[in-house]
């Protein structure tokens, strides 16, 4: 075996996945550059630690659950709702993930809500944060069934220690008591500590008709609200335009 096998046998021994696919590449650079030794490993470590820090990005992403990829730059701001276009250039510094504020998107369906949440989520990924996503209508009863595994305590410390959570869909099913109260408990945890970012088709004024208990309406309301971003979603249906659009071409 010589030096360069004895080197990819190390790598992969080492699990430096990128070493023994470029040592090639760097020791042709090494020798037509005369670097010294130490340039020369600080090369091979740098490439590294590169790839790792890319690999762990995409697995933060997958981590998460997304449903779909949505990013940021795709967002036409000129279709958007008036306080997406104000507050989603700010959003974007992720600066709410360091404070531990929320955000609240309201708004009928189609407006873009569910991509803005994805798209902010994916940017947490890439800088580094712990994302969690999930629906409403997913999340109580993963919380009625750990609760009735006596496995809540496990759920919650998971939850809590995300930097950001997406809880799409809030609106689309209502709540008993218990359910209300759960989820309330639940994302209460988080209250003034980390960020939530919560989407709903209905605006304040119509919660009650999700969350029977006014008392606990109120409440859950207030711990979402306090010091979050509110973002009035309400606009033209995207679905809607673009089949209005797809409608004008082939009438033509």
């Amino acid at each position: 075996m010589n030096d360069k096998e004895r080197i990819v046998h190390y790598a992969k021994d080492l699990k430096l996945g990128i070493v023994k696919d470029i040592i090639d590449d760097v020791v042709s650079d090494a020798v037509q550059n005369q670097w010294d030794y130490w340039h020369f490993l600080c090369e091979l470590l740098r490439q590294e630690a590169e790839h790792r820090a890319e690999v762990r990005k995409y697995q933060r992403i997958r981590k998460a659950g997304f449903p779909q990829m949505k990013y940021i730059q795709k967002l036409v701001l000129e279709d958007m709702p008036e306080d997406a276009r104000k507050l989603i250039p700010e959003l974007g510094t992720l600066n709410f993930i360091k404070e531990g504020r929320n955000i609240v998107m309201y708004g009928n369906p189609g407006t873009g809500k569910t991509h803005t949440a994805i798209a902010l989520g994916i940017k947490a990924c890439m800088e580094g944060y712990s994302v969690y996503f999930t629906t409403v209508p997913h999340l109580l009863p993963q919380i009625r069934e750990a609760k009735n595994s006596r496995t809540l305590q496990l759920l919650e410390a998971r939850f809590k220690k995300f930097d950001l959570v997406i809880c799409d869909e809030m609106g689309y099913v209502s709540f008993d008591k218990e359910g209300a109260e759960l989820l309330f408990s639940h994302l209460s945890l988080r209250a003034g500590l980390r960020s939530i970012i919560i989407t709903t088709n209905l605006p304040f004024t119509r919660w009650e008709e999700i969350i029977k208990d006014k008392v606990l309406c109120s409440a859950l309301m207030d711990r979402l609200c306090h010091k979050a971003f509110l973002m009035n979603m309400t606009g033209q249906s995207f679905r809607v335009r673009e089949t209005k659009i797809l409608a004008e071409k082939l009438a033509k």
